[in-house]
């Protein structure tokens, strides 16, 4: 059991890793901040979906790159922007939509991973594609990742009040000039981008841990979409930021980690909400049951 434990949480010499790991912190702050603010809008427009389809062909992509030698970051890019163009040209619908995702899924996880079985080098490139890795985060790939986050944030802000609008009730929106598919198109490339970085810290098999799970626990608290956005990426941040500093002494990858703690913010928010309901279930029967109060 001892053996287990020190796998999972080793702390020794952690002063020196986090020296060396400081830019993975650096990196899960921001990926964090971003997704969370893009998940919210995820869960509005019933995307889950589309995220793990978009992250298969992002895996396809950056193995391709470890394969032909043009990188993981340019190849996971051009991956997951092909996914998300592909989403939002072909799924207006979302019956349609999860017909091109359910072909899309099995197509780019057959091509990564036939790639991989291609690929001659180490096996712990392989393995980050899929679960995820926090050694790699160097210089330049750190000013990448904020790059791109600098990027799918300013589109956020842009397009924030339409696209919101446009989420919640489309059918309006459309009936009162709003160019919702030009929306729902730049949304999933802003999706796609988000998706292409977060493959690069927890892998393409888990990125709805960051993409879905703060914003339905957000979403369990409140029914504000602002404030539904600001609880997301606080969960998210603090799942990335704790994982990312959980797993630094450990054996094995950062992913469950990170999943674990954004788990249990759902549990928490699911628990709250479901006492605030019953409490406002009992304040409403008291007033009815007592004459003068209603």
């Amino acid at each position: 059991m001892d053996g287990i434990w020190g796998q999972l949480f080793n702390f020794s010499d952690y002063g020196q890793l986090f020296a060396l790991l400081h830019n993975s912190v650096i990196a899960g702050g921001v990926l964090g901040l971003v997704g969370g603010m893009v998940a919210v809008f995820v869960m509005q427009r019933d995307l889950a979906f589309a995220v793990h389809g978009t992250s298969e062909l992002s895996f396809a992509g950056g193995a391709a790159g470890l394969l032909f030698g043009i990188g993981v970051v340019p190849g996971a890019l051009a991956g997951s922007l092909v996914a998300a163009a592909l989403i939002g040209i072909f799924g207006a619908r979302a019956s349609r939509r999860n017909s091109v995702i359910g072909v899309m899924m099995p197509f780019g996880l057959g091509l990564g991973v036939l790639f991989l079985s291609l690929y001659p080098g180490r096996s712990g490139n392989k393995f980050g594609l899929l679960t995820g890795q926090i050694v790699a985060v160097d210089d330049p790939r750190l000013t990448v990742l904020a790059v791109i986050c600098a990027i799918v944030a300013i589109g956020m802000l842009v397009v924030w009040r339409p696209l919101l609008f446009a989420s919640l009730d489309p059918e309006v929106a459309a009936a009162r000039g709003v160019p919702t598919r030009f929306l729902s198109f730049v949304f999933m490339m802003l999706l796609g981008l988000t998706v292409a970085v977060s493959v690069q810290i927890v892998g393409s098999l888990l990125v709805l841990s960051i993409l879905v799970t703060p914003a339905a626990a957000a979403m369990r608290l409140t029914h504000s979409p602002n404030r539904a956005v600001l609880w997301s990426m606080l969960f998210a941040t603090v799942s990335m930021v704790g994982g990312i500093l959980l797993a630094m002494g450990a054996t094995v990858p950062i992913s469950p980690y990170v999943t674990t703690i954004s788990f249990t913010f759902y549990l928490m928010a699911t628990g709250i909400g479901a006492l605030r309901a019953r409490r406002a279930a009992w304040q409403q029967s008291v007033v009815q049951a007592t004459p003068g109060l209603g």
